[in-house]
């Protein structure tokens, strides 16, 4: 294998991993020995300390790690204390809503209403502490119930559960029928 092909190989291998990778199982992926994989590894770690770059690989016990180096840490440290922004997607408000109004609430239910799985969005919606869990339902496995927290209340201006806007029954029917002919137009496809 062409060195520079080879140190590409070793490069993605060990970004890709995000943990030490045996030299032997480099080898063994790449299809060259095991000295090889070591002199090319040697000349990446002293090219990325020539060319004063944020990253260097190291060696643990017969194994190799691409990591930060400890002089980029102060930059690492103020860019994770950035706040996140948190994107709710229709898919997670459409959890979120039927969380609000059914709570408490467990992820059965609300992926009966929806007709599809939903531990992405509820996961998501308890990441974001929108939602959290408020107990567990007394059945077998006792499924957790879910509801809303007081991030949500603040995040929506709403005072409590009650005081949520409410659907009237024209508007049920209305995405009711909707959705009979979306599922209708699809199934003639």
């Amino acid at each position: 294998m062409e060195e520079n092909t080879l140190k590409a190989s070793i490069e993605a291998i060990l970004f890709t991993m995000g943990e030490s990778v045996e030299a032997t199982k480099i080898a063994k992926a790449l299809e060259v020995p095991t000295k090889d994989i070591r002199k090319a590894v040697k000349a990446m770690q002293k090219e990325l300390e020539n060319d004063n770059r944020g990253i260097k690989i190291i060696e643990l016990d017969g194994s190799y790690q691409m990591c930060t180096k400890p002089e980029m840490y102060e930059a690492l440290i103020k860019i994770a204390k950035q706040p996140k922004r948190q994107v709710i997607t229709d898919v997670m408000m459409e959890t979120l809503s039927i969380i609000a109004y059914k709570q408490p609430v467990t992820k059965t239910e609300i992926e009966q209403i929806r007709g599809v799985k939903s531990d992405f969005a509820v996961n998501k919606l308890v990441e974001y502490q929108l939602v959290c869990e408020v107990g567990r339902l007394d059945t077998p496995g006792r499924p957790i119930l879910f509801g809303t927290t007081e991030e949500f209340l603040r995040r929506f201006g709403v005072d409590n559960a009650d005081s949520l806007p409410i659907i009237n029954q024209e508007m049920i029917d209305e995405f009711k029928n909707e959705a009979e002919e979306e599922v209708t137009l699809k199934s003639n496809d």
